[in-house]
């Protein structure tokens, strides 16, 4: 006479096929193959091996941390934080609190020619540094931006001629542009992504704010005088494209780290930019 297996038995077994097929728990925790046999009604199933998939799965769907503009590309990471450390004035996602006179609207400035042909002098021993950096490459990668079109030295050279035509005497480079200079050699020299940091604030930043300050101070000292340095050669959208294309392409073979390495630099470039842009109001 065949035994009958004891109910609270079979109920053990209903339970566990309860939990093997809820559905809530997903199929890749599910064994592969089910094991029954009569009439002992044990059940196999690799509990080890499902605890460990449980594990990998869990590690596996932990969501990767995003970073602000990271889906754009890291130039768009760069040009957010680069916009926090502007004044609300300055940029609608500005955060930083108005301390420094030039941190004013430009509408309220009050600029002298001297101080405008110092701002020019030291902007000019910058853009000489950079430009002379990009050119001996002591990285391969700042050779991507050699002749991009968005180089200012020669431009500063002619207006600096003109004003000289005029009989206005051409001061030497100041402290604010020779400290950012020589930073600027050391930092090429041993660390590409904080300088690439710098060089990106520079020309970027000239390119968008720096033109509408040179616009309101030749209404308010040059009698609306259109410089040089605040023309370019060509279409300037598509010259600022190309070079953030690059720029995405030298960072795609940088760590995390590398990465946030580089905007950490941004406040640094705000710094020293900054007290050059003072020489316009002293």
């Amino acid at each position: 006479m065949a035994s009958l297996t004891p109910i609270s038995q079979s109920q053990s077994l209903f339970n566990k096929t309860q939990f093997l097929a809820n559905p809530s728990l997903g199929s890749d925790f599910l064994p592969k193959k089910i094991s029954v046999s009569f009439p002992k009604m044990t059940t196999r199933f690799p509990m080890k091996a499902a605890a460990a998939g449980v594990v990998s799965a869990t590690t596996a769907e932990m969501p990767k941390k995003r970073y602000p503009g990271e889906a754009k590309g890291f130039v768009e990471e760069m040009r957010f934080v680069a916009m926090k450390l502007h004044t609300r004035d300055q940029a609608k996602e500005g955060e930083k609190e108005v301390k420094e006179p030039q941190e004013r609207p430009v509408a309220k400035w009050d600029p002298t020619l001297d101080g405008y042909l110092r701002f020019l002098v030291d902007s000019k021993l910058v853009y000489d540094t950079l430009e002379g950096i990009v050119d001996k490459a002591p990285f391969p990668s700042y050779a991507e931006f050699r002749d991009t079109g968005l180089e200012r030295s020669e431009k500063l050279a002619k207006d600096l001629e003109w004003f000289k035509e005029q009989g206005h005497a051409i001061p030497e480079p100041s402290a604010p542009g020779v400290t950012y200079a020589e930073y600027l050699k050391e930092l090429s020299e041993k660390d590409p992504q904080a300088f690439l940091c710098h060089f990106y604030n520079i020309y970027f930043a000239h390119s968008a704010g720096g033109r509408m300050i040179g616009k309101k101070v030749a209404e308010m000292i040059l009698d609306k005088k259109d410089l040089e340095f605040y023309k370019w050669d060509g279409e300037l959208s598509q010259l600022l494209q190309n070079v953030r294309e690059k720029l995405n392409k030298v960072a795609e073979s940088w760590t995390r780290e590398e990465k946030n390495h580089c905007l950490e630099e941004t406040e640094k470039s705000f710094k020293h930019s900054g007290e050059i842009l003072r020489l316009i109001l002293s």
